[in-house]
This record gives C-alpha cells, structure tokens and sequence, in this order.
C-alpha cells in the first residue's frame, strides 16, 4: 500500500505543502500520497488520533496548531521541547512524536545564501512563536551579538530567560536600538501581512550586511523595501526556509534527504 503523509492546518487550502512533497516524492523515487487536511482547532485531538487509525504514516504541522499539538504528542525531540512547537509529526505506537524542522530549515537555507553568522551582530526583530524555533540553531553558531527586539520588553526578555542555558539573547525596545548596526537583521513579525513593517530607528543594517524575512510572498514585500533601503548585501525572504524545513520533515519519514534547488526553483517560477 502507498504510504499516507499529510499537512493539517486552518486554513489549509494555501499550503505549498502538498506541491513540495509530490516533488521530493519524485526526486527520490519514494511511493508516497501527501494530502492537506483542514483540521478546525476544536477539533485537532479527534483529528491526530483519526489520521492515526487510518494509517498515516506523518504530519506537517502548521498553523494555527504547532503549539497545541506540542502537548498532544506521546514525545518530543529536544529541538521541539526548546522552540514550544512542533511542526512535524512521525507515526509511532499510540501516537505521534513531534519535532521541529524550522530551525534547521533556516539554517541550512542561511548557508544556501552564503550568510554567516559566527562572530556576527545579529538583529531578529520580533519576539513571537516564530522566534523560539530559529534562535538555537543561532546561538550555536556563536554570534558577537545577538538582540531580540519587540515593541515592549516582555516577551524578549521571557525568550532571554528561556534560552539563557544555550546562549546570551539580549532583549531590547525598537527604541532602543537607536544607534545600534547589525550584520544580519532577520524579521520575525507577521506585520507583512497588513501590509507593514515595525516602526525602526534609522539605519540599523551595518556596510555589507544581510537581511532575512521568515515571510515570503506579498507578505515579504514591505520588508523587502525597507531593506533595500538600508543597502543590503542580501534581501532573503523565507521561501527556501519552507523548503528546507519540508526537506528535513521528508528525511525524518523516508530516510532520505531529498534535493531542494528544484523545488526552490518550481516555487518562485510559479
């Protein structure tokens, strides 16, 4: 029989999902079927344990659910337990194990573009679920700085705290940057969504330096302006974190890490 994978999420119909992995499917000459599943989130413990019984072999995970879900798994990788969320799941008895591929999928996608970190200024603006799944990957790579910036000070200084055993986070106010030059500004907020970028002080982005949207799509577009106008080196939506996380959901099913430049390519041609 041909193994089962889905994505689930609400809404689910946008998802890139189903695309990336009938692509990897073919590169790697796996026999897989990939669907989406809207799965409301009143409804999200009957639909893990449906999608159980009916032999599905793994989930993606996406929103609104990669939190709730955490707590719904029968374990979860050390990765997942430190960024709160889980946006993979593999079959097991009983249940599913949850982990987290986003933070490998930035990473490896910030490799791809040739943007590195070690001994760099780091500047990650905004302070959201997002957030907690990038900033190990990061502080492994041992940055000369590395802020966490949100319009108050909460929820910065809570990710401070959490992360204090892997590495120094400092949290900041935008208005406390004033002043401040970074190598790497990465934009965790979802203000590109309406169409807007937080309110920054100035030029904040160093000679050289790289900026980086989790978003993609019109999401990326104010970002994008608003690091054109700082000069960037490089301006970097999160299209091919999408990719490279998928490809990691992939290799933990199949055993088998799938090419990703095609994918990548097929994306941005559509």
């Amino acid at each position: 029989m041909t193994d089962r994978y889905a994505v689930i999420g609400h809404p689910i119909a946008h998802s890139k999902s189903p695309l990336i992995h009938a692509q990897f499917a073919r590169e790697t000459g796996q026999d897989l079927a990939y669907d989406a599943v809207d799965v409301e989130p009143e409804m999200l413990p009957f639909a893990l344990r449906q999608l159980h019984d009916e032999g599905y072999r793994g989930l993606n995970v996406t929103l609104p659910h990669k939190t709730e879900v955490a707590q719904l798994c029968v374990g979860v990788s050390e990765r997942a337990q430190q960024a709160g969320a889980v946006n993979t799941l593999l079959r097991v008895d009983g249940g599913w194990q949850g982990d987290n591929t986003d933070g490998d999928g930035f990473w490896r996608d910030l490799t791809r573009l040739g943007i590195g970190v070690a001994g760099r200024r780091v500047l990650i603006v905004g302070a959201g679920g997002a957030v907690r799944g990038i900033l190990g990957p990061l502080l492994a790579a041992r940055p000369a700085l590395l802020v966490v910036s949100n319009r108050n000070p909460w929820k910065p200084e809570a990710l401070a705290e959490q992360f204090k055993e892997v590495g120094s986070v400092v949290p900041r106010t935008h208005l406390a940057l004033k002043g401040d030059r970074y190598d790497l500004i990465v934009n965790a907020t979802s203000a590109g969504l309406s169409g807007a970028m937080p309110r920054l002080p100035g030029q904040l982005l160093a000679d050289g330096g790289a900026c980086y949207d989790l978003s993609y799509g019109a999401a990326f577009a104010p970002f994008r302006d608003w690091a054109t106008a700082q000069k960037a080196a490089i301006v970097a939506d999160g299209l091919g974190m999408l990719v490279e996380q998928a490809a990691s959901a992939f290799e933990i099913w199949r055993g088998v890490r799938p090419p990703t430049a095609g994918v990548l390519q097929a994306l941005r041609a559509a």
